[in-house]
């Protein structure tokens, strides 16, 4: 059993929350919900979060997949204001947006989300 992972489902994001300093806290809860807010207002419908890494030197890394590589266009600005709104240095946010093409992945909600997890390398596959 891993104790510094957790998967959650915010929304049609099913996203795992890893922390290398022990168990996810109530903050990368309040992170992720702040996170799903900014994707969802100023992404594609394609993405979705698919992990939230909260490392030692207190900085986040969130990964998002999506289909649509217009998608990375948002991410710096996306960055500094998530760091403002949970009062943060923008150092410390770190976002990437991993593009995939779409027949690299199944549209079907949950299989989307899956697959878009195994592509990015943050689950493996299911053999």
């Amino acid at each position: 059993m891993e104790f510094e992972t957790e998967w959650i489902t915010l929304g049609k994001h099913r996203l795992r929350l890893r922390s290398t300093k022990g168990f996810p806290t109530e903050v990368m809860h309040q992170l992720a919900g702040v996170v799903r807010l900014a994707v969802d207002n100023n992404m594609s419908a394609r993405a979705r979060i698919v992990e939230i890494v909260f490392r030692k030197e207190q900085s986040y890394d969130i990964t998002i997949g999506t289909t649509l590589s217009e998608d990375r266009i948002c991410a710096p600005q996306l960055e500094t204001t998530i760091a403002t709104v949970m009062g943060l240095l923008p150092d410390q946010v770190n976002i990437l947006v991993e593009t995939v093409t779409q027949q690299e992945v199944h549209l079907h909600f949950g299989l989307y989300e899956r697959m878009l997890a195994e592509k990015l390398g943050v689950v493996p596959p299911i053999q």
